[in-house]
């Protein structure tokens, strides 16, 4: 079993930055490749980053290419989102999740899900 809770979400202005945290718990952290997703209302959960166990390779989705990283260390059981040069189109509760092996694009891959945070931006 692992255990998720992102933290890290908030209001901002479009343009704007914030930083996402997902802490992990449980089982060997650097077991799972882990994934950041988003469900906006009324909007089925689409994917948003991935990052392999060791870190050494990223995903993204499209949307968000060039303008978020997803990052991990390791050492103390954590994966961020760094997202930069936020948009409306990107509200919405973000959730990290963890997946055995190989990272996926797919959310039902995915083993291990947080509780999400809220993020909100304003134009």
């Amino acid at each position: 079993q692992v255990h998720l809770v992102e933290s890290g979400g908030g209001l901002v202005q479009a343009g704007g930055s914030l930083r996402l945290s997902c802490a992990a718990s449980g089982r060997t952290f650097s077991d799972y490749a882990m994934g950041w997703f988003r469900q906006a209302p009324g909007k089925e959960r689409e994917f948003v980053a991935a990052i392999t166990w060791s870190g050494g390779n990223t995903r993204y989705a499209d949307s968000v290419k060039g303008r978020f990283t997803i990052s991990r260390n390791n050492a103390v059981n954590m994966v961020y989102l760094q997202m930069s040069s936020l948009k409306p189109g990107d509200p919405g509760v973000y959730y990290c999740a963890a997946k055995a092996k190989f990272y996926s694009g797919s959310s039902y891959e995915y083993d291990y899900w947080g509780q999400g945070t809220q993020v909100t931006v304003s134009s």
